[in-house]
């Protein structure tokens, strides 16, 4: 039968509505099941998974783009809730915050306001800025529309501008959350020296192109490098949250939440969170998962300290050469 540790971490993650967590654990029952010879049992459990999952997404319609954006937005359900999100209280409280007036956007419209609807995400690689947007999406019940900015840009004159207004055109149409990762691919400063002609188009445009959205879509964009972005962006943006490397708290939240049940009785949580350091929560968590994995094809229930600060350590690695 499941272990104390799955059901309660079974328990705590569908109160808490965390979707993804609650399949993982449920298919890790299902898998200590089948390990003890009730095959039935654990297939019965991995039905019910998949069921669940497919009613979610037939729950929300994905509207497909038209053929010559084909490429260029790629459509998704997320299904990560906001509990998932690992970030310092004031930025999950100005993400809530968001959140709060897109469904309270009828009571600010009475008074003549209106509800966030452009946020800009900016910081390192790795700290939580895609994720954002598909956790924004989820807790908005909206799909997710994700705007491919490197294929965008374009060497034709003229053709980037007119893709751009296509979806911003389609926003008005079909509601969602619509992400623009890499943002200063379109977004740069008109100043630099390296700027040419046509990407200050592009960029006049873009700005033109937010000024008038009226649409109930949400425009979430995201940077690594702020200091790239002209100055004008920042503007017409409703709010600007600044992402970091996680601190000792939020590493020790992000570990907890990935590993759930995994984690051993007696645990050095000094020892991991010094190796944690400098490290993103992508790279945190990846490393976790693989802790995992070594966990599952050895037969073993439980991730060690040591065993976790070794999948750290090959993460940290990779980053040694450069």
């Amino acid at each position: 039968m499941a272990t104390a540790d799955q059901i309660k971490s079974l328990i705590r993650s569908y109160s808490e509505e965390d979707r993804e967590r609650f399949y993982s654990i449920a298919l890790q029952m299902a898998a200590h099941e089948a390990k003890q010879g009730h095959a039935t049992l654990a297939h019965e459990i991995r039905g019910l998974v998949d069921n669940h999952r497919k009613r979610v997404q037939q729950g929300l319609k994905v509207v497909p783009f038209p053929q010559e954006l084909k490429g260029l937005v790629v459509s998704d359900i997320p299904d990560i809730p906001f509990t998932s999100l690992v970030a310092p209280k004031t930025t999950l409280d100005r993400f809530h915050r968001v959140i709060k007036e897109f469904y309270q956007r009828g009571k600010l419209q009475q008074h003549g306001l209106s509800n966030r609807r452009r946020i800009l995400l900016a910081g390192p690689p790795g700290t939580g800025k895609t994720m954002s947007a598909r956790v924004l999406a989820h807790e908005l019940k909206l799909p997710l529309y994700t705007v491919q900015v490197d294929r965008l840009v374009t060497k034709f004159m003229g053709e980037t501008s007119a893709k751009l207004r296509q979806i911003f055109d389609i926003m008005e149409q079909k509601q969602g959350v619509y992400f623009f990762d890499e943002f200063d691919a379109i977004g740069g400063d008109r100043s630099m020296d390296n700027d040419v002609g046509e990407m200050r188009r592009v960029l006049n445009a873009l700005l033109q192109f937010i000024e008038q959205d009226n649409s109930d879509s949400i425009i979430v964009a995201a940077t690594n490098n702020p200091k790239l972005l002209d100055q004008a962006l920042f503007r017409r943006f409703d709010d600007v949250l600044y992402y970091s490397l996680p601190g000792e708290s939020e590493r020790k939240h992000l570990i907890e939440l990935i590993m759930g049940a995994f984690l051993a009785s007696r645990f050095s949580w000094k020892k991991v969170l010094s190796a944690c350091e400098d490290l993103s929560q992508a790279e945190i968590g990846s490393a976790c998962r693989d802790a995992i994995k070594e966990a599952v094809l050895h037969d073993r229930s439980k991730v060690t300290a040591t065993e976790l600060i070794g999948t750290l350590n090959q993460r940290r690695l990779v980053y040694s050469g450069l």
